[in-house]
């Protein structure tokens, strides 16, 4: 049975702090012929499902609730029978963008996710916002990244509920361990990985 990731990207837009910015995000969805994971909702339900592709969707898997990663995920979990799981310290993010609507599962530290023989493990990198994860997948040797993590850096934190030094210590304490050669596919722009990020990182730091 073959596992995969599926990607596409989509544009939209991204507000915070009273500022509106263009974006365009990845879109990224793992699994095999039969069950898969979406990491995120951004903009487009339509190409998500596209990317999906008829198969059971285990899970909606926020990495973390800015509106720009989140804004379709009630309607993409409507419409395909899928919980959205999110971690308790994000919840003040996620409501600005859905106060009404309740995430239907947490995501905690080293949770693991199964489809098949798949495993997608959950690292807390708390930084860019207080419940940002990321998803490990050792069959892959892939992790997303959401926005914690880019090819060219860390991910901002010059926003409300950001924190560098806490970044900083995610990244360095809980992927910087990943082995070298564990593909880096974050929420925007292109991949990298950990090993090229190792080379960079106290470069980065001291900037």
């Amino acid at each position: 049975m073959s596992i995969r990731v599926d990607h596409a990207t989509v544009e939209g837009k991204f507000s915070l702090d009273g500022e509106v910015h263009d974006v365009e995000n990845n879109l990224w969805v793992v699994g095999d012929e039969h069950e898969c994971l979406v990491i995120d909702a951004p903009h487009d339900v339509d190409a998500i499902l596209r990317l999906v592709a008829g198969r059971e969707v285990v899970g909606v898997l926020v990495t973390h609730a800015h509106d720009d990663h989140v804004g379709m995920a009630p309607q993409l979990a409507d419409a395909v029978g899928a919980p959205i799981y999110l971690h308790p310290a994000e919840r003040p993010v996620w409501e600005l963008t859905h106060p009404v609507r309740e995430p239907d599962g947490r995501l905690v530290n080293r949770q693991t996710f199964h489809i098949g023989r798949l495993s997608l493990n959950v690292l807390y990198t708390p930084g860019h916002t207080p419940g940002s994860v990321c998803f490990y997948c050792p069959d892959l040797a892939t992790v997303f990244t959401g926005d914690t993590l880019f090819a060219d850096g860390p991910g901002a934190t010059g926003r409300s509920w950001s924190d560098r030094d806490t970044i900083i210590d995610s990244i360095r304490d809980r992927l910087l361990p990943l082995p070298a050669r564990t593909r880096v596919r974050p929420g925007h722009g292109p991949s990298t990985t950990i090993g090229d990020v190792a080379e960079r990182f106290d470069e980065w730091v001291s900037r």
